[in-house]
């Protein structure tokens, strides 16, 4: 069901190079062969979402990043959208309020944190403090290897708390964002997903494609892992994601918890 290890580990950081992958590749599938496979994945997905809630000993932990238009709220609709709601939830973070700002940057991700048994998106991550907040002039330059240092000191900790974290950037190309722009600007019923910061960021992509590179390369470790998710085809960025889902579901090993039960069979038809 799921893509196989070659596919998945070919996504894996190389912080060497950190967004060199062509965000057009393929991978040898077809539109065709992708949705048959995720739609075959999904119930799996749904039985290890229980099998999580079941025996709330664990937790899962995605955070999702990319530029915009990269397809964040899609993919998070398209993957998780058969799992049940009791036990998921989906966090979006914008841009911090000046109270947000004044607690510590890691503040609010952590009041977001899944409890065992339970699955949490976040939709932006906490590198936006290294990102956003220098674009945007909350902070300066001289305040990203403090900040590095404080995320990785995060993970470790979500370690110890029993939350597997899975890293995951969707990149997408410049030519392919300016396509995904002007879909919104033709079509009425998307207007309101955008914003004058949208063309400032288009204008700026470059730019902020190289410091996302050095975040990257900086904050990719074998505890903790970026994935570079090549993401100009939608559903190959939505089949990407639910694969590397399926794959740290794969790695807990889970089985049906078996307790005691408080009542038998003849119990309960002599009830």
């Amino acid at each position: 069901m799921r893509l196989p290890d070659t596919l998945l580990d070919a996504c894996r950081c190389d912080p060497r190079t950190p967004l060199s992958g062509d965000p057009e590749r393929r991978c040898g599938l077809t539109h065709a062969e992708a949705r048959t496979r995720l739609n075959a994945l999904k119930p799996w997905l749904a039985e290890q979402q229980q099998l999580l809630w079941a025996r709330r000993q664990e937790a899962l932990l995605l955070w999702l990043q990319g530029p915009d238009c990269a397809g964040k709220d899609g993919s998070i609709r398209r993957v998780f959208g058969g799992l049940s709601p009791v036990g998921l939830n989906v966090h979006g973070f914008r841009q911090p309020s000046s109270a947000e700002r004044a607690e510590g940057f890691l503040q609010r991700y952590r009041r977001c944190l899944p409890a065992p048994g339970h699955i949490a998106v976040f939709n932006r991550t906490p590198y936006e403090g290294v990102a956003c907040d220098l674009f945007d002039g909350f902070i300066d330059a001289s305040s990203l290897a403090g900040r590095l240092t404080q995320l990785a000191q995060f993970e470790d900790e979500l370690a110890t708390l029993g939350i597997r974290l899975l890293k995951i950037y969707l990149q997408i190309s410049r030519t392919e964002q300016k396509a995904r722009l002007r879909r919104r600007l033709l079509d009425p019923r998307k207007h309101w997903k955008l914003c004058a910061a949208d063309l400032d960021a288009h204008r700026q992509f470059c730019t902020q494609n190289a410091h996302w590179a050095g975040i990257l390369a900086a904050s990719h470790r074998d505890a903790a892992p970026w994935y570079i998710v090549p993401a100009n085809h939608k559903w190959l960025r939505d089949l990407l994601l639910a694969s590397l889902l399926a794959r740290e579901f794969e790695r807990l090993d889970q089985h049906w918890p078996t307790p005691s039960l408080p009542f038998d069979l003849d119990t309960l038809e002599r009830a």
